[in-house]
């Protein structure tokens, strides 16, 4: 019946202003905005409202009327805007290098509306490849019953589904072509319905590249996958492992098989030992890069003592004992904290390096004056935290009289980075030297970034 009929919604035609922080572009009606997935910074759009709210609205793009002239065709034939579309990338249909200068302006944007701060100096970007660079990735499983057919892959836009794709452009290796070889695998396992994810590590030296591929596994395996998984592993030559519980329990297939993989920072003449389910970051490259423009920022002298908190496997840690007479690390995962005093043995940094198992999102004033007490003036402290920040860190030296010299913070989220350093400036009285981004995920909206800070004292 004609009354049945779905109401028309209206189609608005606006300019874009610019991008959010998920990479949608920001067009305002009436001094409210409105997130429009797929729209450009400059294009004049065609949209529809699909979601109100009081703050602001989400809006569908219709058409485009005057594309900027940094859109570019994505090269993955899975990315695109429509239901079931692949979650992994949100920007590829933005040319490379204007999505750098986004992020620059997503940093920029963060620090001064949620810190009101200005650094002194905007830092020139650090950026890497821009396709198969990810060498850590967790794939997602699920399996289709009614289809008989497994799904591996990332999730869709903004749903917890799978998305059907059969390769991907941004993951490092051969893992980006074996998702359909994945998905035979896996529906003709046993384990099929019982198998959520795969971990994925991907370590390059040179010409040689060693692929592992973490099952998860829910149940014991039948002895017939367990054969599948070894047929898989030896057609594609990858390493097949096992994870039964949590990351701890991952396993290789192979029982001879080497239990680590190695990360080099061939400036500092150190390697990184690490297991396929440790946290390592997702683009060695730009990692390395991210390490030395750290250090260099830091200002390092050869007799002065330096401290790495949250310093997971002692990624920054042992490049710092290389450049300074020692080095405190703290993190608060002791799992990781003995990874990362067995890496410092054998790259015969031991005697220049301590670890310490620490609370860092607890972290007092008296915890950082105790240390300087024990330790000695610790002269540079470099600051790498998870999503959520480092704010207990950021009070304790605002509110202490002992300071270093220099602090350079690496942020994977410029909210909290902006929260921490208004609490150094405006509560501290530290100054803010320099920011910059760090394209550690080219193609997506995540922003990492760098900043430097510094006493006025100092």
């Amino acid at each position: 019946m004609a009354g049945d009929a779905e109401p028309v919604k209206p189609l608005r035609v606006d300019r874009v202003e610019s991008l959010d922080q998920q990479g949608r572009g920001i067009v305002r009606v009436d001094g409210k905005a409105v997130f429009v997935e797929g729209a450009l910074p400059g294009e004049r759009v065609g949209w529809e409202v699909v979601r109100s709210g009081q703050k602001f609205d989400l809006g569908r793009l219709v058409r485009i009327e005057r594309a900027s002239s940094q859109r570019v065709a994505p090269r993955c034939p899975h990315f695109g805007l429509w239901r079931g579309a692949c979650g992994g990338c949100s920007m590829q249909h933005l040319d490379a290098r204007a999505q750098v200068a986004v992020k620059q302006r997503v940093l920029e944007d963060a620090l001064w509306h949620l810190g009101r701060l200005k650094p002194e100096q905007i830092m020139r970007p650090i950026a890497g490849i821009e396709w198969d660079y990810r060498h850590r990735a967790r794939l997602s499983v699920r399996y289709v019953a009614r289809k008989s057919e497994a799904l591996v892959g990332f999730h869709e836009r903004a749903s917890s589904f799978v998305a059907d794709i059969r390769e991907c452009h941004v993951l490092a290796g051969p893992v980006g072509s074996l998702l359909v070889p994945l998905r035979s695998l896996v529906s003709a396992m046993d384990a099929r319905q019982r198998l959520p994810q795969i971990e994925v590590a991907v370590v390059q030296a040179g010409a040689c590249v060693h692929t592992v591929l973490v099952f998860r596994v829910l149940d014991p395996l039948s002895a017939s996958d367990r054969k599948a998984l070894e047929r898989f592993g030896a057609t594609h030559r990858v390493s097949i492992w096992l994870q039964p519980g949590g990351p701890g329990t991952a396993t290789p297939l192979d029982a001879a098989e080497p239990v680590e993989l190695e990360l080099q920072l061939r400036e500092f003449g150190v390697r990184l030992p690490f297991a396929p389910t440790d946290f390592t970051q997702v683009n060695h490259a730009v990692n390395e890069v991210l390490v030395r423009r750290s250090l260099a920022l830091l200002q390092l002298r050869s007799d002065e003592r330096a401290l790495d908190l949250f310093c997971g496997l002692g990624n920054f840690t042992l490049a710092l004992a290389t450049r300074v007479a020692d080095v405190v690390g703290i993190e608060g995962n002791p799992a990781q904290v003995a990874r990362a005093a067995r890496a410092a043995e054998a790259n015969g940094l031991q005697s220049r390096v301590r670890f310490l198992t620490q609370d860092l999102f607890a972290w007092t004033r008296d915890d950082w004056e105790a240390l300087n007490r024990r330790e000695g003036r610790i002269d540079r402290v470099l600051v790498d935290p998870p999503r959520e920040g480092a704010l207990a860190v950021a009070r304790a030296l605002a509110a202490s009289a002992s300071r270093p010299r220099c602090l350079v913070y690496v942020s994977c989220n410029p909210a909290t980075l902006a929260r921490d350093c208004a609490v150094l400036v405006h509560e501290g009285g530290w100054g803010l030297a320099a920011a910059g981004i760090v394209n550690m995920f080219p193609h997506t909206s995540h922003v990492e970034s760098l900043a430097v800070l510094r006493p006025h004292s100092s």
